[in-house]
Parts: C-alpha cells; sequence; structure tokens
C-alpha cells in the first residue's frame, strides 16, 4: 500500500468516525445561548496535500470578524452555490487560487458552530503535491501548511481560555511554530484527530 492510499485511508477514518457536531462553547458548558439563534451555513475547505500537510491561513487585520486569526479557506454559502462542497471550493479559489479540479474530495466532518452564529461544514479533500498558492489580500494575510501528523498528534493540543461576554470561555490551541491555533479552526481540527486515531 503506498503512502497516499495510507493517506486517505486515515481521512476517510476520520470522516466516518468524527461523528458529533463541535461547537466554540463546547469545552464551557455553562454558557447559555439564546435558543433563538438563527445559524447561517458556511464552509471550510479542510486542504490536505498528498504529501501530508494541511493548507492554513492567516487572516488579514482589516477583517471585520477574527482578524488576524488562523483559519481554513471558507466562508458563508451564497444563494449560487450548489451545495456546502461548492461553498468550500469557491472560497478556497477566492481566498488561495486554489483551482477546484486540483481538489478531490473526500467528504465532510460534522458541522462547527460558531460565536458568529455560522454552522460550519468542514469539507475534507485531497491535493496534488507542489501546488503554488496565492493569497487574496483583501482576506488573506498569509498561506501556510502545517503537516498532517503534527494535527494528528491528541498531545499537541491544548486547553486554554479567555473572557468572552461576562464568562470564561475555554477552547483548544494547537501551536505550530509561530503560528497560534485556536478555536474553530482548532476544534475542527482536534474532531479530524479523533476521528483518525
Amino acid at each position: 500500500m503506498s503512502k497516499l492510499d495510507d493517506l486517505e485511508r486515515v481521512l476517510r477514518r476520520a470522516i466516518t468516525r468524527a461523528r458529533h457536531a463541535t461547537s466554540d462553547f463546547d469545552l464551557t458548558p455553562d454558557v447559555a445561548l439564546p435558543p433563538q439563534r438563527r445559524l447561517r451555513p458556511a464552509a471550510v475547505l479542510v486542504a490536505v496535500s498528498q504529501d501530508g500537510r494541511v493548507v492554513l491561513t492567516k487572516r488579514a487585520t482589516h477583517l471585520k470578524h477574527h482578524p488576524g486569526q488562523i483559519a481554513f479557506a471558507g466562508g458563508r454559502k451564497e444563494d449560487w452555490d450548489a451545495d456546502l462542497v461548492d461553498t468550500a471550493l469557491r472560497e478556497a479559489q477566492e481566498e488561495i487560487g486554489l483551482d477546484p479540479a486540483a481538489a478531490r474530495v473526500l467528504g465532510t466532518l460534522p458541522t462547527h458552530e460558531t460565536v458568529t452564529n455560522f454552522s460550519v461544514t468542514p469539507v475534507v479533500a485531497l491535493l496534488p503535491p507542489g501546488l503554488t498558492f496565492r493569497p487574496e489580500p483583501g482576506e488573506v494575510a498569509e498561506i501556510f501548511e502545517v503537516p498532517l501528523s503534527h494535527v494528528l498528534q491528541p498531545a499537541n493540543f491544548r486547553v486554554e481560555g479567555r473572557y468572552w461576554n461576562g464568562h470564561r470561555r475555554q477552547y483548544y490551541t494547537l501551536p505550530y511554530g509561530p503560528f497560534y491555533i485556536w478555536g474553530a479552526t482548532a476544534r475542527m481540527l482536534r474532531n479530524l484527530a479523533e476521528g483518525a486515531a
């Protein structure tokens, strides 16, 4: 069996076994969420190159939501998107210059609810090795890659916290070199790691 076969097997196992939806609040169960809140559909692309690296972005610092944070390429579903897979691929093309035809979609992870009232579907896809990405300067300050082997090690995740709306909110972090991966991105990666274990 080739390394590519092994990689695809690990990702498909993660998709199959990651059975529960996650939330920015699931480590802080005492936060009372408004029952009438309306979640908007969104999707991100969990893009993994065939040489085993996860593509992430550092968001531009001038953005209204999550400025300067580490994120997957992605965004809200637009009316013209056929489905959430289409949303993830469109956003990746806009944000990092990824040709949608280059992504081989393997499936989706369970949804993740964010503090900004999005229900995010992580779309897992394999990419050919050696692609060159182009950051969209209006949204993306930097594109970088993290080894999947780093992501899949539960010991690399930490639980940290800060105050949000008067409550101490806890969340996962996944430090990698100079990059502080936390919040929704770290939680979705943690779900991937738990499913792959």
